[in-house]
């Protein structure tokens, strides 16, 4: 059995390339990619990762909405007892923003020029 990963957007972002080209990737890497669609609550992203017992969770986050949607991501995912679920994510996202989204729980984040490989190889070291 593989492992799960639920992959995907939170908000009012509809701009899915590189979210579908990171499942892509981990589909090809063995995983068992759920992607969640676009236009996504932070409630019902959650809710979806709980009930298809994901590993990990990766967010795309294009908007600017990144400070608001990760720690209503992490919120949720601790009050519904998902909060030991790793959240990595990626996107257009500031350097001075990234260490407020680590303080609020997210693993790791790439920015663009970030290669497949690595988001790969950091998927597998956080499902190990």
């Amino acid at each position: 059995m593989s492992v799960k990963i639920l992959i995907g957007k939170s908000g009012l972002d509809g701009h899915d390339r590189g979210v579908r080209a990171v499942a892509r990737a981990l589909k090809e890497a063995g995983f068992d990619v759920i992607y969640s669609g676009l236009y996504q609550s932070p409630e019902d992203f959650v809710d979806k990762a709980l009930t298809e017992n994901v590993k990990a969770i990766g967010l795309s986050l294009m908007t600017g909405a990144h400070n608001v949607i990760v720690p209503k991501v992490m919120g949720v995912l601790k009050k519904r007892g998902g909060g030991d679920i790793p959240v990595f994510g990626g996107g257009v996202i500031p350097d001075e923003d990234i260490p407020k989204l680590k303080e609020a729980g997210m693993r790791e984040v790439f920015l663009p020029g970030a290669t497949l490989d690595d988001i790969v190889e950091f998927v597998k070291k956080i499902v190990e």
